[in-house]
C-alpha cells in the first residue's frame, strides 16, 4: 500500500477526528492539563501514527496542531513538539496489539478505581459497565513514568488484546478500530467508573448481575454501533 502524505484528504480527515476527540475528552472533564494523550494510526501499514502535541490543552487542539510520528518517536511532520512518554506508551500499543486507535488518559472516576484493591471497573454492575464485559484487562505494577521502550512494551504486554486497559496506581488507555467507537467507549467507561464510585460511596452493599447476562449486554451493545457514530457527528457539530 502507497504511504499516505500528511496532507492528504485522509490523514487530514484522521487528523480532524483525533482534534475533535480531544476537544470532547475537555468538555466532557476526561484531560488533565496538558498531559495524556489520544493517537491514531495511519491505514497504509506504515507503522506512522498521529498524535496530541505536547503543551496544547485538548480543548484548543485543531487538526492543524496535529504531528506525526514513526514507530520509533521520530517527528515526521507538524508544528509542535511531541512528549517522550507518549511516543513510548502509544508506539507499543500500535505496534505490539494492532490497535488503530489509542486513548491514554487520567479521567478521574476511572483512575480513581486504578488506586482500589480491585484496581479496576466491576463490569457486572450498571448496564454502561457491561458493555466493557471482558474487554478489560488490568495492570497491578505501576512502575513509574513510561520514559523507555520497555515500560510501554510491557503496559501493551498486559493489555494481551484488551481494548480496556486499567494502569495501577495511574489511569486507563481504550482502545479501537475507530476513532468513533474508541471516544464511545472512553465516555461510557468514565460514566460507569463514576456510577460505581458514587454507589460505593453510599456505604450500601452492591449488587451486580450474573456475569453471562453481562457478556449478553456487552455483545448487544457492540452488536450495533450507530449510536457511536451518531455521538461523535453530534460532538463534530457542537464542540
Amino acid at each position: 500500500m502507497q504511504a499516505l502524505d500528511f496532507e492528504s484528504p485522509t490523514v487530514r480527515r484522521l487528523r480532524a477526528d483525533l482534534a475533535l476527540a480531544l476537544r470532547a475528552a475537555a468538555h466532557h472533564g476526561l484531560a488533565e492539563g496538558v498531559c495524556n494523550h489520544f493517537s491514531v494510526e495511519l491505514p497504509d501499514q506504515s507503522g506512522r501514527f498521529l498524535l496530541n502535541p505536547r503543551g496544547l490543552l485538548w480543548s484548543e487542539v485543531g487538526a492543524d496542531d496535529i504531528v506525526m510520528i514513526d514507530a520509533l518517536g521520530n517527528k515526521l511532520a507538524g508544528r509542535h513538539a511531541v512528549e517522550p512518554t507518549a511516543m513510548f506508551i502509544h508506539a507499543a500499543i500500535h505496534r505490539l496489539c494492532g490497535q488503530a486507535c489509542v486513548l491514554h488518559t487520567h479521567m478521574p472516576y476511572a483512575t480513581a478505581l486504578t488506586l482500589t484493591s480491585d484496581r479496576a471497573l466491576d463490569t457486572c454492575l450498571s448496564q454502561g459497565a457491561m458493555r466493557f464485559h471482558g474487554r478489560v484487562a488490568v495492570d497491578t505494577e505501576y512502575n513509574g513514568l513510561a520514559l523507555d521502550a520497555s515500560e510501554g512494551e510491557r503496559i501493551a504486554g498486559v493489555m494481551r488484546g484488551a481494548e480496556i486497559a486499567f494502569l495501577g496506581n495511574h489511569g486507563v488507555v481504550v482502545c479501537g478500530a475507530r476513532m468513533d467507537y474508541a471516544y464511545d467507549d472512553l465516555y461510557y467507561l468514565e460514566r460507569a467508573c463514576m456510577a460505581q464510585v458514587l454507589a460505593q460511596s453510599t456505604g450500601r452493599a452492591l449488587q451486580p448481575v450474573d456475569p453471562a447476562l453481562a457478556r449478553r449486554v456487552c455483545e448487544q451493545t457492540l452488536g450495533e454501533r450507530l449510536q457511536s457514530e451518531l455521538f461523535f457527528e453530534a460532538l463534530r457539530r457542537t464542540v
